[in-house]
């Protein structure tokens, strides 16, 4: 009964997402580039067309519109907040996690200089590596890179306790590797880089998608993520903790707001786009259906998200294992991690791959993903990874497709005739 209850709630999930009817050489596509970006579902497009149609306007002038665009930026910060863990007043916007990664950067940088010091990891993304990098090489810090280890993916936790000294300013780490699907328990981490007097940067990009975040049960400082990895628009989202927001020297032009979030963002939103990830938010909570609390609902949505979508990952990591030729990266199926999994396929490249799988209609993603040190790491430079991830909308015959795919290319690549 769980099994038919599960199917018709996919179904009924898939039937929201136009991109879902897309073929390609004749059969249906299925989306496994979901950690680059989800698809969107009907009623996200609708909410940013509707705000566009009858809405637009910029904000705090006194007529119709324009306060209808302040209510709505008004709710949109309450809903992710709600998403995230936090207040309204700590919900920054902004065109995606990198450009407002830098833009806080270099705001805490202008209270750094020599002597002091900042952690980062090799498990990140780049956009939680790089801006930290700059500023201190701006302002003669020292920056600790802590490793991971290769062979499971998982985040040197040992090295990032020694990293973490008095010096230490910022911590900056990732909930969950967009490369390896690894899942790291930040809780510890903020806790001791908070004993050592440093502030804790969460990168929650990949996270969000598969697991619900609470910034202030993990009693993190700053936390970013991107609504386009769950099913929102090309928008991102900066959490600043209300006690830090007020102290940070943001550049700013001076006739903008002075109070937070305001004094934090540059310029005209994209109200359009902010509309479509609260409305991406309340789609996800209403797959829980209309009962309780938003922070409820998506609550039972990310349980339910877990057992089934994080099945299909565990499953899709099995099988890819399985295959002769197929080498699979990161922790093992059942380690905390996302249903995202990294391959490579014999010899061939990734870009190869990726497009023979694209001709079976099979979408997936290859490269570095922009976690180029994990890639070098891993000696897998310049091609990279295959990498393959499960959404809301993906099923058990989708996953059959690609394992069945993979399974077929690296027969073939075995003999010693083929291409």
């Amino acid at each position: 009964m769980a099994r038919h209850v599960d199917d018709i709630r996919v179904s009924r999930v898939r039937e929201a997402f136009p991109a879902l009817r897309r073929r390609e050489n004749g059969v249906p596509v299925a989306y496994f580039d979901g950690p680059g970006g989800t698809q969107v579902p009907d009623v996200v497009a609708r909410a940013m067309t509707a705000y566009l149609f009858h809405h637009n306007a910029n904000t705090h002038w006194e007529y119709a519109a324009s306060r209808e665009t302040d209510l709505a930026l008004a709710d949109a910060r309450v809903t992710l907040g709600t998403l995230l863990g936090c207040g309204p007043a700590e919900v920054v916007f902004g065109a995606n996690m990198t450009t407002l990664t830098l833009h806080l950067s270099r705001a805490l940088a202008r209270e750094w200089g020599p002597g002091d010091e900042m952690v980062v990891t090799d498990l990140d993304h780049h956009a939680n590596i790089d801006p930290w990098r700059t500023v201190a090489r701006e302002r003669g810090m020292t920056v600790r890179a802590v490793g991971f280890d290769t062979a499971s993916g998982t985040l040197d936790t040992a090295a990032l306790d020694r990293a973490i000294t008095s010096r230490t300013r910022l911590v900056a780490v990732g909930a969950a590797s967009n490369a390896l699907g690894t899942v790291t328990d930040v809780k510890p981490v903020i806790e001791r880089a908070h004993a050592a007097g440093a502030r804790v940067f969460v990168d929650a990009v990949h996270f969000t998608p598969h697991r619900l975040p609470d910034m202030h049960a993990w009693g993190c400082d700053y936390l970013a993520c991107s609504a386009y990895k769950f099913y929102g628009p090309h928008v991102g989202v900066l959490v600043i903790n209300e006690a830090c927001g007020v102290d940070i020297d943001f550049p700013r032009l001076d006739p903008a707001g002075q109070s937070m979030p305001e004094r934090a963002e540059s310029g005209t939103l994209n109200h359009e786009g902010i509309v479509g990830a609260a409305a991406a938010v309340r789609w996800l909570a209403g797959l829980a259906g209309p009962e309780g609390s938003l922070r409820a609902r998506l609550e039972r949505t990310y349980h339910w998200l877990e057992t089934r979508i994080g099945g299909l990952g565990r499953r899709l990591h099995e099988e890819l294992s399985g295959i002769d030729g197929v080498t699979v990266y990161g922790p093992p199926g059942e380690a905390p991690r996302t249903p995202t999994v990294a391959f490579t396929v014999c010899d061939m490249a990734s870009s190869a791959v990726n497009r023979r799988l694209a001709d079976r209609g099979i979408f997936c993603s290859h490269g570095d993903f922009y976690a180029s040190t994990v890639v070098d790491r891993l000696g897998l430079q310049p091609e990279g990874l295959v990498r393959a991830g499960c959404a809301v909308y993906t099923t058990e015959e989708e996953v059959q497709r690609l394992v069945d795919a993979v399974r077929t290319l690296a027969s073939r690549r075995r003999l010693p005739t083929t291409e």
